[in-house]
């Protein structure tokens, strides 16, 4: 699933934050961060609540005073929250908690892996919510596109909060 992971964590965040300056780039990186442990073998600490806390607070320490970086890093450990609402992963209560429950991680934490049926259908309807973004943000649009793919940012304009002023 990386799709699913992508399109959903950009769109959930553009739609309840409403913001043009974030960097949204750093909101699909951290959405995606944790599958790398997938691929290693196995889930650990990036698919546990402490993960994105402990980059919350290193990001908000390391950009004290720095409003524009803070602005930009934001983005990782709120994506990285998503990861874990959109995978579910605060179902296996022994691997989302940890340490707090316990420092041993056992194979029975081990993600189940959802049937080929239902990671398909996660992944068109990521394909599909990325496409509907596209439109709804205008990234179609050879400057619109460009700002977001160099800063992660979108078109004040395409927000919902924001409308043009009438002349």
């Amino acid at each position: 699933m990386f799709f699913w992971f992508l399109a959903l964590s950009f769109v959930l965040v553009a739609l309840v934050f409403d913001s043009p300056a974030l960097d949204y780039r750093m909101v699909m990186l951290g959405s995606v961060l944790p599958v790398i442990e997938l691929l290693a073998g196995g889930p650990w600490a990036l698919h546990t609540l402490l993960a994105p806390l402990v980059v919350l607070v290193m990001v908000m320490l390391v950009t004290a005073g720095r409003r524009l970086a803070r602005r930009r890093w934001l983005g990782l450990p709120i994506g990285l929250f998503l990861y874990l609402v959109l995978d579910g992963a605060w179902l296996r209560t022994e691997l989302f908690w940890w340490p707090v429950l316990g420092v041993r991680v056992d194979s029975g934490d081990l993600p189940d892996f959802k049937p080929a049926a239902l990671l398909i259908a996660m992944e068109l309807i990521g394909v599909a919510v990325g496409a509907w973004a596209v439109r709804r943000y205008g990234l179609t649009d050879r400057e619109r596109l460009r700002l977001f793919c160099t800063q992660g940012q979108l078109d004040r304009v395409q927000m919902g909060g924001a409308r043009p002023r009438q002349r």
